[in-house]
């Protein structure tokens, strides 16, 4: 059902969607069904609005080399970047990693998500962040984990 990119309105559609297939089941009940993950908390470190999208495509450029060149994240092999605003790294076992530029603020956003444990989206968002900390423009995070 995913597109590659964050959409309130197909999130809603879709819930609707699962409601109407399941209509003895109450939300709550189809919300314990689904695995648990762990995911990072929206972080977003300051670039200025002039320089943010060049940043970002530098930013960019090197997920995707880092692909090619059959390199890792998180430990994990990188299975495909999707390059929709910005780049999500998708890793083999379904984690993934995404930094875009923000669209009303001066700074780029940064969420990662592990089907597996905390300890890997933490490898997922150092590795994330050692390609953003090449950019010397790209300044402190708002929150971190």
């Amino acid at each position: 059902m995913g597109r590659g990119y964050d959409d309130g309105m197909r999130v809603a559609v879709e819930i609707c969607r699962i409601l109407d297939r399941n209509p003895d089941s109450a939300m709550s009940d189809l919300r314990k069904a689904l695995p648990r993950t762990w995911a990072t908390p929206t972080m977003s470190p300051w670039c200025a609005d002039t320089e943010k999208y060049e940043v970002l495509a530098r930013i960019v450029g090197r997920l995707e080399a880092k692909a090619e060149a059959g390199e890792t994240v998180g430990g994990r092999a990188i299975d495909r970047v999707v390059t929709v605003n910005g780049a999500r790294v998708i890793l083999d076992n379904g984690a993934w990693g995404l930094v875009r530029a923000s669209s009303n603020t001066p700074n780029l956003v940064v969420v990662c998500e592990s089907p597996e444990s905390e300890a890997e989206m933490r490898a997922i968002f150092a590795d994330i962040d050692a390609v953003i900390r090449t950019e010397p423009s790209v300044g402190d995070y708002d929150q971190s984990i």
